[in-house]
């Protein structure tokens, strides 16, 4: 008698994420031995962020429930509010649903919420990318928390592998893939220029940049007088062309997007901006640009794949592992200039960039993800034992 289907269920609460996530829900689906449930939450549900539940319908994907969490709110209260309101929709969801994995991803809200209601149902939650360090922001303590309610860990590096390890996970369920986007980057067919200069509206100049920077929810300086310090910065770049990516609804999220649309506004013929690229779009961006200016992780885990340097401003991905390729400064104009001006210029630099290895480059990340899950014990899974690491004080 053959053994019943698996069945699989992924959360995805943003265009960013599931565009990382959808080369591996499509692998979940097309396995015989897995059922693939999906999980659409937060900004895919809000008009303002563009209903992007939508694109993932349009990829052929059946989002079997839709989890209205996300208020029209960026304060803390607002998110606060909007985790509880979460873990209410996630646990009827589950419920119903009852898989027999929950894969989350990462660190945002919507994921503790979706792990919090998996772990009051006794369902084992698999989870992409713990381990990772953003001391400059309130994720670092979701991800962490995460990992605590998790059973099954996909990590990027063997340094995170070690981290999750030390906040005493079993070695036997801690697995290095590499990172998802990584793998994505490397795999996937790209647009080329032209289509890219298309769906943009704007034509490269003979400098170009990708600016993705996200709220400083832990830092003494405030999200607008950064953000304002980095647009001081670029208004003193010549012959200079910016893509801004908008940031996803965190707290004083809309300070930013408020300011991208007044700098993009004010300067049409060397700006653009967009809500989401969605996963091909951005990466294929990141093959024209000379580099990527903010303090996004995509900065420091995808754009090293394309040997560009990355101008990683302030301390939100503190305590990541990072390539060559990337330039740590303050949030003062007068440091990212010269980042800047070291990406262009530096000719020691870009040498280095030509022989520079990306830490979270995997092997098969998708095959060996898909692999773990149709394999692993479910068996006694949700009783674990903290596992002692000898510290030396």
């Amino acid at each position: 008698m053959s053994s019943p289907l698996r069945k699989i269920c992924a959360v995805t609460g943003t265009r960013a994420d599931y565009g990382i996530l959808s080369g591996l829900l499509r692998s979940i689906e097309e396995d015989e031995d897995l059922i693939l449930q999906l999980v659409a939450a937060c900004m895919h549900l809000s008009p303002e962020f563009g209903l992007t539940y939508k694109c993932i319908e349009e990829d052929g994907f059946t989002v079997d429930k839709k989890i209205e969490m996300l208020l029209s709110s960026d304060t803390s209260v607002g998110v606060a509010k909007a985790i509880g309101l979460g873990i209410i929709g996630f646990s009827e969801a589950l419920e119903e649903l009852s898989p027999d994995i929950l894969i989350v991803q990462g660190d945002r809200f919507e994921m503790l919420a979706a792990a919090v209601a998996a772990m009051c149902l006794r369902i084992p939650i698999a989870h992409i990318h713990g381990g990772e360090a953003t001391e400059g922001v309130i994720d670092e303590p979701i991800r962490h928390a995460i990992t605590k309610m998790s059973h099954i860990h996909f990590v990027t590096t063997d340094v995170y592998r070690k981290k999750v390890i030390q906040l005493g996970e079993s070695p036997d369920s801690v697995f290095n893939v590499g990172a998802l986007g990584v793998y994505n980057a490397k795999n996937l067919e790209l647009y080329n220029r032209e289509k890219i200069q298309e769906m943009l509206g704007l034509e490269f100049g003979p400098y170009n940049f990708v600016i993705t920077f996200h709220p400083v929810t832990l830092e003494k300086s405030s999200t607008r007088d950064q953000f304002a310090n980095l647009l001081l910065a670029l208004s003193f770049m010549k012959n200079t062309k910016f893509i801004f990516t908008k940031p996803n609804a965190d707290m004083e999220g809309r300070v930013i997007i408020d300011m991208i649309d007044d700098f993009v506004s004010e300067n049409p013929t060397i700006a653009t901006s967009s809500v989401s690229l969605g996963t091909v779009p951005y990466l294929s961006l990141l093959q024209f640009v000379d580099g990527v200016i903010g303090n996004s992780s995509s900065g420091i885990i995808e754009a090293p794949t394309f040997k560009i340097g990355t101008v990683n401003i302030g301390d939100r991905q503190r305590g990541r592992v990072k390539a060559d390729s990337v330039i740590d400064c303050p949030a003062v104009p007068i440091a990212i200039l010269s980042a800047i001006t070291q990406i262009l210029k530096d000719v020691g630099f870009k040498e280095k960039l030509k022989t520079m290895k990306n830490p979270y480059e995997g092997g098969d990340t998708i095959g060996d993800i898909v692999s773990i899950l149709k394999k692993v014990d479910l068996s006694n899974i949700l009783k674990k034992t903290f596992y002692e690491v000898d510290i030396c004080v």
